[in-house]
């Protein structure tokens, strides 16, 4: 079920960090744009990516379970074929992570049911930066 733009932007109104899956350290990919574009928009972007130890001078971590208990994940967003999502989205449930994001083209319908189920928001198939943009969500800012 497709969320509202008031649901999509209050989304963004309460994210102050966001965990890529699939970061990479590459400029010309999608995801290292979405994270330079977060970044300037005053988010807290950490990489998971097993490959790399670190983007953006932010350590990398190689899952979503990886990440410290004491670092506040708001988004979890996934660049990861749709097959790959689902222990992704269940270590974000364990974590309490109100919102699971598959980027555009990435769906996994039973991830999401689980993730719904949790209490959690999941977003099939969308671009997480296109619809920041698109919404004209203003940035967040220093130490926000």
């Amino acid at each position: 079920m497709p969320l509202t733009d008031a649901e999509l932007s209050e989304i963004f109104r309460r994210a102050r960090t966001i965990a890529i899956v699939g970061l990479s350290e590459k400029p010309e990919r999608d995801s290292n744009e979405a994270g330079r574009y977060f970044r300037a928009q005053g988010y807290r972007v950490i990489p998971v990516n097993p490959t790399v130890p670190e983007v953006f001078g932010e350590r990398s971590y190689p899952s979503v379970a990886a990440i410290p208990a004491d670092v506040r994940v708001d988004i979890v967003d996934i660049y990861r074929h749709g097959e790959q999502v689902p222990p992704i989205a269940d270590d974000a449930v364990r974590r309490g992570v109100p919102v699971v994001w598959m980027q555009l083209g990435i769906e996994n319908a039973e991830a999401a049911a689980r993730v719904r189920a949790a209490g959690a928001t999941a977003v099939e198939d969308l671009c997480l930066m296109s619809q920041h943009r698109r919404l004209g969500i203003p940035a967040v800012g220093p130490g926000r």
